[in-house]
């Protein structure tokens, strides 16, 4: 008996430090994107909404699941003209289509502190695979709550077209790669 009590203490235990869910520091990130336009300069936008969550049982996260959902209404470019004119059918459409979603699908360490995401990205009812490129900053602890916090840089590029996005916006009038660029702190649960 006293075995068995043991081995489900040591399993019990054991499952409740398994796997770490981390949420997203809402004033320590950005979801951030640039465009090019009119084939001479960058427009950089992000999206003010968005929500993040990882979970990951291992220090390094090469098993860490990543979830993103972003409000497309949010959007923000620092000009209220041009970001009707992103919510608008004739981009976004975020009437009908209002959520943008990542889920990933794996993790991959390819050097000390760069690794590669692959995961599906859900932009205007189209789902794609996309890879992105993301550096692990490290883990670290707040000096107020004490609790664990973990930083990551996210970039990568996407052809709009692919997600039927600005469809009838020649690339000469907004390029077609979008890059994408976050920096996201995430605090421990």
């Amino acid at each position: 008996m006293k075995k068995i009590t043991l081995l489900a203490s040591v399993l019990f235990t054991s499952l409740t430090t398994f796997a770490q869910t981390w949420t997203v520091d809402k004033a320590h990130a950005k979801l951030g994107f640039t465009a090019v336009h009119m084939m001479v300069s960058d427009v950089e936008g992000w999206f003010k909404s968005f929500d993040a969550k990882v979970t990951s049982s291992k220090s390094d996260f090469t098993d860490a699941v990543i979830e993103l959902n972003a409000d497309v209404n949010s959007i923000n470019t620092d000009n209220e003209k041009r970001d009707a004119h992103l919510k608008s059918p004739d981009f976004f459409d975020a009437a009908k289509y209002p959520t943008l979603t990542f889920k990933s699908k794996s993790f991959k360490k390819v050097d000390d502190k760069k690794y590669k995401l692959s995961g599906d990205l859900t932009m205007h009812g189209v789902t794609k695979p996309v890879v992105l490129d993301v550096t692990f900053n490290g883990t670290n602890t707040q000096m107020k709550s004490t609790k664990k916090i973990a930083g990551f840089r996210v970039s990568g590029t996407l052809k709009r077209a692919d997600f039927g996005i600005g469809a009838n916006m020649p690339g000469a009038v907004v390029g077609d790669d979008i890059t994408l660029i976050s920096n996201v702190e995430f605090d421990e649960n």
